[in-house]
């Protein structure tokens, strides 16, 4: 389970594409990409995903998320951490604990 105070990190095994404002991710296996397994993030997806910097833990993204957005805190919340537990689940991102 994913917990506020968890740190998400990009998967080494995906390779991350921006087209626009679009953002396409590819899951990569033994250097060979999967290409049946394509995601493209919408415009909250992608503002999530560059957050995601190793560095920032989930209660700071919704923070950031939910000043960019205007939305409250709540809201917010729930939007990060329903992304968040998808990318994990799909191997897109991999969480470590804050120290």
């Amino acid at each position: 389970m994913v917990s506020p105070n968890q740190i998400p990190v990009h998967s080494a095994s995906v390779v991350t594409r921006k087209t626009g404002e679009e953002y396409v991710l590819v899951p990569v296996t033994g250097n060979i990409a999967d290409m049946d397994s394509i995601y493209t993030l919408n415009s909250t997806g992608a503002f999530i995903w560059e957050q995601i910097d190793g560095k920032n833990s989930l209660e700071e993204i919704i923070a950031k998320l939910t000043e960019e957005y205007e939305t409250d805190p709540e809201t917010a919340g729930k939007d990060v951490l329903a992304f968040i537990e998808i990318m994990v689940g799909i191997g897109m991102v991999e969480m470590k604990e804050t120290l």
